[in-house]
């Protein structure tokens, strides 16, 4: 077995109804005063009343930032880490999708430490110290919670990471019942999302081990067998928690395993034409694992008996694998075709160009992808 690490969270709290909790946990982790990070919708839906309610009586002062936006661009973020100084937070929470949680990370980091955003951009260019940070995801997608990365939108819409072991939290609290109320198609995205997770964390080139494996072989079977459950009927508790819990899963593998390809042709999707993260990432999933296939037919293999039966007749080999997933996305209630989300042939140049600048994911694929390979996938799903 090859020499490796595995990092995670300390702590993972998963069970419905946690979030009644959060103040019971806050005030154990010390904390004496919270910044909420969340975004417009789930302050004023009272999805979040639950949480929030529960600091006061357990001695937590509580600010609430709510202006999270999706893909969040470098000014949200100032933002939020402004707020964070301003009310003198020794704590900050995440509480929504990826977008609310990678806010949180980097109010956390930037509040206490002092850094510069530009200047973290990159990997392990992040020093501490940070505020307390706990995350509480309400989407079961991004796997945020479980990973030590930040995404940003630039001023030019470029996809920017930040990696470090600073942006772990201290505390992931995995509430199925916040997941309850997010409609068929943002369930569809995510979940694809978290499954994509899940595939290029188990065929990543550089990094695999033998628990992001494991992690990844148990979040696609729960992903991929509780999806459609969760899509035809998001009041079905027993499908959300398996989503969630397959979500957490897969970010603690691709956190430790990285992601590749698939989210390299995914951000400038997302960065020029604003299309959600997941969608991005569904749009060009099925083309990028048929492409990647020549080097992988036996990693496939070894996942295609995890997806549900009656997604293909080749159960066991590299094809079907593919044919499942490409049969599997069909079958969301979200866009198939880079024209419906508003992608022209004249913008193929432009967005494989974009693509080929996220060398930090590129070097992860198992197999290498020119400039014309990502023109060619995007004019594929076009």
């Amino acid at each position: 077995m090859n020499a490796f690490e595995f990092r995670a969270p300390p702590r993972i709290v998963v069970q419905d109804g946690a979030s009644e909790r959060l103040g019971a946990l806050l005030s154990g982790l010390g904390v004496r005063h919270a910044l909420i990070v969340t975004d417009p919708f789930l302050a004023s839906s009272g999805l979040i009343d639950a949480a929030v309610s529960g600091l006061g009586p357990a001695g937590v002062a509580v600010t609430v930032f709510d202006a999270v936006v999706p893909d969040p661009p470098e000014a949200s973020i100032q933002a939020a880490v402004a707020m964070a100084r301003g009310a003198a937070v020794d704590a900050v929470v995440g509480l929504g999708g990826g977008s609310a949680m990678d806010t949180a990370k980097l109010a956390a980091l930037l509040a206490a430490s002092g850094q510069r955003l530009d200047d973290v951009y990159g990997v392990d260019r992040a020093d501490g110290p940070r505020l307390t940070l706990v995350q509480m995801p309400t989407t079961a997608g991004t796997g945020s919670e479980a990973t030590p990365i930040s995404i940003v939108t630039t001023a030019d819409g470029q996809k920017q990471g930040v990696v470090s072991d600073w942006l772990y939290p201290d505390l992931a609290i995995l509430d199925a019942t916040l997941t309850l109320g997010l409609p068929p198609r943002a369930t569809a995205m995510t979940g694809i999302d978290a499954m994509v997770h899940a595939v290029e964390a188990y065929t990543t080139r550089l990094r695999k081990n033998a628990v992001s494996d494991a992690l990844a072989v148990r979040a696609l079977g729960l992903l991929g067998q509780n999806i459609r459950r969760a899509v035809e009927d998001g009041s079905d508790l027993v499908a959300r928690r398996a989503m969630l819990e397959g979500s957490l899963m897969a970010g603690m593998a691709f956190a430790n395993a990285p992601v590749a390809a698939v989210h390299a042709l995914a951000y400038p999707l997302g960065g020029l034409f604003h299309v959600p993260h997941g969608l991005s990432n569904a749009l060009v999933f099925a083309q990028v694992a048929g492409f990647n296939l020549p080097k992988v037919d036996t990693l496939y293999a070894e996942l295609a008996p995890v997806l549900p039966e009656d997604l293909t007749e080749r159960r066991h080999d590299g094809e079907g694998f593919v044919a499942a997933i490409g049969a599997l996305v069909a079958q969301m209630p979200m866009e198939q075709r880079l024209v419906e989300v508003g992608v022209e042939a004249a913008d193929l140049d432009r967005l494989a160009a974009d693509a080929m600048k996220v060398t930090r994911l590129l070097v992860n694929n198992p197999r290498e992808v020119t400039l014309d390979d990502a023109r060619a996938i995007y004019g594929a799903v076009l």
